[in-house]
């Protein structure tokens, strides 16, 4: 594929510097933040891992819980279930040295567990789309405006899954959608 006969200025999700993307895809500036990036994820799998397997051992109907249990259930810092102890919104039971037990259900008004998080964030997102010819593009706009070839065009629609339309010989694009993606081009 070739390159964009644009440039597309990113800014590297994490170093934070502004660079010129190769492709639309990219999103850092360069290998050492791509690995940067890929054990920042590895930790963070690890670490959800952990927090499975100190759930396992937790049974659901169990109402007090310890503040580092709610901390795994709940996805939250202790120092966050500490805070709502103190402002008195959970109630919360002192148990001897070193042990605090919490109320589950206080808890769940504030904060979702990590397994409803997890559900939410797997539905799909109903995205609707103004697919009236004012406010769409067609692919030869789009290349035209973006300085891209049709068939990379195409292939940006189908990898971002954005509607078209086809009316007649021409395939109709939404510009929300469109200038979304292509937002960091420098033309």
């Amino acid at each position: 594929m070739a390159s964009p006969k644009c440039n597309i200025i990113r800014t590297c999700l994490i170093c934070g510097n502004k660079f010129y993307a190769n492709k639309i895809t990219s999103m850092y500036c360069s290998k050492k933040c791509t690995n940067a990036a890929y054990r920042y994820a590895q930790a963070e799998k690890k670490r959800q891992q952990q927090l499975d397997e100190a759930i396992k051992d937790i049974p659901e109907s169990k109402e007090m819980i310890t503040v580092k249990e709610a901390s795994c259930i709940f996805d939250v810092c202790t120092h966050t279930i500490y805070r709502l102890i103190n402002k008195g919104l959970v109630t919360s039971v002192n148990k001897g040295a070193r042990q605090t037990l919490v109320s589950k259900t206080d808890l769940k008004k504030f904060c979702p567990t990590r397994k409803e998080r997890k559900e939410e964030e797997s539905k799909p997102m109903n995205n609707v789309f103004k697919m009236g010819i004012e406010d769409c593009y067609t692919i030869g706009e789009i290349s035209q405006k973006y300085h891209f070839d049709d068939s990379s065009v195409y292939m940006h629609i189908r990898k971002y899954s954005i509607p078209t339309r086809q009316i007649g010989n021409y395939v109709y694009a939404p510009k929300s959608e469109i200038d979304r993606i292509y937002k960091d081009i420098e033309l």
